[in-house]
Formats: C-alpha cells, sequence, structure tokens
C-alpha cells in the first residue's frame, strides 16, 4: 500500500499505540501480517486503514477476527451494525458498516474480508466460501481491510471513507487490487 495516493498521505505525527503483550500474542497467532497506518489529506481529515493478513482461512479459530468483536472487548459499544456498499471504479465493494463508541470517541467504521480471491462478509457467506475452497482442496488465505475515523456525523465519514478506498484501490496494481477487495463482477 503506497504511503501517498490520490489526495491522501501518510500522517507522520501519529504514533500507532502498541498493544498489550497477550492482544499481540493472540494476534500473532491469528495474522501473519498487519499493516496500520493513518492517512490525512489537505483538508486535514484522517482515515486509520488497518490491514490484517492470515495464512490460513479454513476455519473458525484461525479466520480474520470481526471488528465488532475486537472493538466491544475494547470497551467500546458497537452500533449501527449493517451492510452496505462502497462505490469504486472497479464496481460496487461489499461492506460492514458499524459506529464504535467510546466516551466522546465516535469511529465509523467500514470493513470487509477477503479470502482467497473473494471479498465477503462474516456469516454464512464467508462459511459457504470457505466450504467451496476447501472442496477444491485449497487452503484459502485471507484479509481483512478495515478503514475508520473519528467523526460525530456516521454519513459524512463514510462518504469519506468510500473517497478513500476508491482512492486506495485506484493506487495499486490489478494483482494487488484482488488481493484486497477481490474480484469484481464474479
Amino acid at each position: 500500500i503506497p504511503a501517498s495516493f490520490g489526495e491522501w498521505q501518510v500522517d507522520a505525527s501519529v504514533v500507532p499505540i502498541a498493544v498489550s503483550p497477550d492482544v499481540q500474542a493472540k494476534l500473532n497467532k491469528i495474522y501473519n501480517q498487519t499493516l496500520s497506518r493513518t492517512y490525512i489529506n489537505g483538508s486535514g481529515q484522517r482515515i486509520m486503514l488497518s490491514i490484517a493478513y492470515g495464512g490460513d482461512q479454513s476455519n473458525d479459530e484461525s479466520q480474520v477476527h470481526r471488528p465488532e468483536y475486537c472493538y466491544s472487548s475494547q470497551g467500546f459499544q458497537v452500533h449501527s451494525n449493517v451492510v452496505s456498499k462502497a462505490i469504486v471504479d472497479y464496481g460496487d465493494l461489499v461492506v460492514r458498516r458499524l459506529v464504535a463508541v467510546q466516551g466522546p470517541r465516535n469511529e465509523p467504521i467500514t470493513y470487509w474480508i477477503t479470502i482467497g480471491d473473494k471479498a465477503t462478509l462474516p456469516g454464512v457467506g464467508r462459511k459457504l466460501t470457505q466450504i467451496a475452497y476447501g472442496l477444491k482442496g485449497t487452503v484459502p488465505d485471507g484479509m481483512l481491510v478495515r478503514v475508520s475515523s473519528i467523526d460525530r456525523s456516521a454519513e459524512s465519514a463514510y462518504r469519506l471513507q468510500d473517497r478513500f478506498i476508491a482512492d486506495m484501490l485506484k493506487s495499486v496494481d490489478a494483482e494487488t487490487r484482488l488481493r484486497l477487495a477481490g474480484r469484481f463482477g464474479a
């Protein structure tokens, strides 16, 4: 993922918060690689990007974890958990949107999961994708892609996040786009 693309660049003033050793140990069991960055645009708007890659998405124990559970376990209240679409140049990307609240912090979140070359959401769709790969004798890898921002208005946050997602997907080559968002139109 480039450090700058479209109207976005990595915000060097933001220092990532270190997670506790016990949480890091759990993450290391599930994910092979993670990327966490905060981007900023010329208007001073920030987007937090987190990508977690897991090499084995064949079963419930090794699959990527859902943000609604991770945020809840960190003391956030999770509201407005809905399926939606991010409209990008390549088609519609089915995403889950939620709002995590902790005290004065209001964090609208957009995320999706890829398993192999398919974008999916948690639940039956993900389970069917796992089964389809299993029937082919393949162990799929997968990714959780999460973007979020601090904003009192979820609607304006989601519009900004959609712009960020579209810019990010335009900035990478076709193979990376496939890894990040699955096959469009498939």
